[in-house]
């Protein structure tokens, strides 16, 4: 299979509920989203998260993605996966999908870590066949030992993002979708998470990161995204591209 992700004038608006519009459009107007707030036919303030997409992405594309917080990254990320659909326009994809954005949805409280790595599991597009070949391959990498047999709310946060984690990155990933703001736990467990990151990344048909770390992108990268407003400033070879970032954010 031959993975990709086409994105055709895709435009993304979010409603925002029970805020008072008079106040939410003054926020957004001091903070220079004039041209991103509407309202829609009932009287909901809709902000656009994204505006008219135009990107193709290909088996064997590393693609960085840039911009200032709030510039849409996450967001365009999301509709990627699929977690959002767009307003209008077209996303097409081709590939199973590995979203490591939120990792721990769909997980629940008052079942156990091994009931939850087959709920992620199926989630995350797993076969239970597939779930049953990987689960104590998936225990034994979150490192919970007897906690597995436990109530996912006696786990801490950081245990939570472990097995979330284990479960997620245990699908053989086509598509890698991946934001840094993204936890993998304390400090012992995140260098054999870094490890099974770069393992996922070598093996992955396309590897879209969201990152702050132009370095990390040139190592890594051969194209970059550019988001500003919910829009792409630019989107080409990773020095082309970062070079005029470079130049207004330095």
């Amino acid at each position: 299979m031959t993975a990709y992700i086409h994105l055709q004038n895709a435009t993304l608006d979010l409603p925002i509920y029970d805020v008072q519009g008079r106040s939410l459009k003054k926020q957004m107007l001091r903070i220079g989203r004039r041209n991103r707030i509407a309202e829609d036919n009932d009287g909901v303030i809709v902000v656009r998260a994204l505006d008219s997409i135009d990107v193709c992405l290909e088996a064997g594309d590393r693609v960085g993605l840039i911009g200032r917080n709030g510039a849409g990254k996450s967001t365009l990320l999301r509709a990627m996966a699929g977690i959002y659909s767009p307003t209008a326009g077209i996303i097409e994809r081709k590939g199973t999908i590995v979203p490591l954005l939120d990792i721990t949805l769909g997980m629940d409280e008052n079942s156990t870590g091994r009931q939850n790595i087959r709920l992620r599991g199926l989630l995350l597009g797993m076969t239970s066949s597939e779930i049953i070949a990987k689960q104590d391959a998936i225990a034994e990498f979150s490192d919970l030992g007897d906690y597995l047999d436990l109530p996912l709310r006696t786990y801490s946060s950081g245990m939570r993002v472990r097995l979330a984690f284990a479960v997620s990155t245990a699908v053989d990933a086509e598509i890698l979708l991946l934001d840094e703001v993204m936890g993998v736990g304390d400090a012992a467990f995140k260098g054999k998470a870094n490890r099974r990151l770069r393992d996922l990344h070598s093996r992955a048909e396309i590897v879209v990161l969201a990152i702050h770390a132009n370095d990390e992108i040139r190592k890594t990268c051969n194209k970059v995204i550019w988001m500003e407003q919910g829009r792409v400033r630019a989107f080409g070879p990773v020095e082309e591209v970062l070079a005029e970032y470079e130049a207004l954010t330095d």
